[in-house]
């Protein structure tokens, strides 16, 4: 058998086009939604995670397109230590804000130029 080479049509790459890419969302990120959104409520024993839902959907959010993006948001906004969950477990449950990692975050600073000094 002998090699002939591809006609012009049977040309896999001349044929190939270019991907539409997506235009990216500018914004804040949902991370920083849920944060403001914890930080408007006024509730002593911190905000549902139902409730969030809520404020992200009245503040133009997608939440039922974009479930698992607001569930692992929660949950690294907890791991960090911005979020502090008062009920509950996982994405699930009440959230506050963590008023102590403030508190901490600034004492280090003041003990470190004690100890240049």
């Amino acid at each position: 058998s002998t090699y002939t080479s591809p006609t012009p049509q049977c040309n896999v790459r001349q044929g190939a086009k270019k991907k539409a890419s997506k235009p990216t969302k500018t914004g804040p990120s949902v991370g920083e939604l849920i944060v403001k959104a914890v930080a408007a409520s006024k509730e002593r024993g911190g905000v549902s995670a139902a409730a969030l839902k809520k404020a992200l959907t009245a503040g133009g959010y997608d939440v039922d397109k974009n479930k698992a993006r607001v569930k692992t948001a929660i949950k690294n906004l907890v791991a960090k230590g911005t979020l502090v969950q008062t009920k509950g477990t996982g994405a699930s449950g009440s959230f506050k804000i963590n008023k102590k990692v403030d508190t901490q975050a600034k004492k280090p600073a003041k003990n470190q130029i004690f100890f240049l000094l």
